[in-house]
């Protein structure tokens, strides 16, 4: 297996999701990742069903070791030094001030090892009137400007999947890799700041730049009514989804599936600002026809007329599609003590070869055998 990574050393003290991804995007492309734990409890999204090895633990913390250390009591604390002064990167995504609280700040892991990419994530930022204050997904979609975006005005409420976390520590790992390349030239490290609010800000790049340069105020149809996006619920309940984008040969094709060749003939959609301006009228013809027949008929048709669809699959569905089972999108792997462990393979390929090996999510403590020599530990990974 590829491993890009391969020698480089992280330590991980993350909670819940933006440190843990953050690590894990690392370790999926081969970086000896270990999750250092507090004892007894480990990183809260282990109990979040139960026990200590929960779907919300698991899907954020594959291929790391786990070591239990209390940094705040001198022994334990003495390991930890032992690995940080060989490691490269270590993040962490405390509130700020808490790291220090337990002897893990950016000054003093520093001085132990010059070389160290210190990353810090937080909700706010690491200063300023609002540095304090708790930030979790949704207040960060919020604050940023996301969230409004995805929100139906008729029925407000949040949506969708955990959005802000993914993507900042999807940046901090960006970040840190940034920083370690540049070490090369300097042999010195730095201290990578990411927080959710700059990384959703960056995110939303596409509405804030609309409203610079045009003084557009985007809402969650913007995007859909441009890029001629729709959702409709075929006669055996399932959905299909359409992106017609701008090309006309993609409407005539839907045109000729859906039955409907005269359909330019209305001056209304005869051309794609027409569209654009009318999508509620199109969504009210259309929506009727998709309705007389199942979804694979209709992905059959659409097929043949080179219509960019897809059917909207649920988590049971999409990794059986035929070309996700060709990609082999879905890897698993057999935890010593656990069991079977499914995921997602890390999606780049290098020279032409996947990565999808994987280790199982570690229990809390797995590898504290390899505490009694710290100074080794980097030797015994995996």
């Amino acid at each position: 297996m590829i491993k890009v990574l391969e020698g480089v050393r992280v330590v991980e003290m993350g909670t819940f999701i933006t440190g843990p991804a953050a690590a894990m995007f690392l370790a999926d492309m081969g970086a000896d990742v270990i999750k250092v734990e507090r004892p007894e409890t480990g990183d809260p999204f282990r109990a979040f069903k139960g026990g200590l090895y929960s779907p919300h633990f698991q899907t954020y913390n594959r291929n790391k070791r786990s070591l239990t250390l209390d940094t705040r009591e001198a022994p334990d604390l003495a390991a930890f030094d032992e690995i940080i002064a060989e490691a490269d990167i270590f993040i962490q995504n405390f509130r700020p001030g808490v790291a220090e609280e337990l002897n893990v700040g950016a000054e003093r892991l520093q001085k132990l090892n010059p070389r160290l990419i210190y990353c810090g994530i937080s909700g706010f930022g690491s200063d300023g009137p609002d540095a304090g204050r708790p930030a979790y997904d949704t207040v960060a979609q919020a604050a940023s400007g996301w969230l409004r975006l995805l929100i139906n005005p008729q029925n407000p409420r949040v949506v969708g999947p955990a959005i802000a976390d993914s993507m900042t520590g999807f940046y901090a790992a960006f970040a840190a890799l940034g920083a370690l390349h540049e070490r090369q030239k300097t042999g010195k490290g730095r201290r990578v700041d990411v927080s959710m609010l700059e990384a959703m800000c960056h995110f939303n790049l596409d509405d804030f730049t609309h409203y610079f340069q045009a003084g557009e105020v985007m809402g969650p149809y913007s995007r859909p009514s441009v890029s001629q996006s729709y959702v409709f619920e075929c006669a055996d309940g399932k959905w299909i989804a359409l992106h017609m984008s701008s090309p006309p040969k993609f409407w005539e094709g839907l045109a000729s599936a859906i039955g409907r060749p005269d359909l330019f003939e209305d001056p209304r959609f005869a051309d794609r600002p027409g569209r654009i301006a009318h999508q509620e009228d199109l969504i009210a013809l259309m929506a009727p026809i998709f309705k007389t027949k199942p979804r694979a008929a209709w992905c059959a048709a659409l097929e043949e007329q080179g219509v960019p669809y897809a059917p909207v699959y649920d988590s049971t569905e999409a990794l059986q599609d035929r070309q996700a089972r060709h990609l082999g999108i879905q890897v698993e792997a057999e935890h010593p003590t656990m069991g079977r462990f499914r995921t997602v393979r890390f999606p780049v390929n290098f020279d032409g070869q996947a990565l999808s090996e994987v280790t199982a999510p570690p229990t809390l403590g797995e590898h504290n055998a390899e505490k009694a020599h710290p100074g080794k530990i980097w030797r015994s990974s995996k």
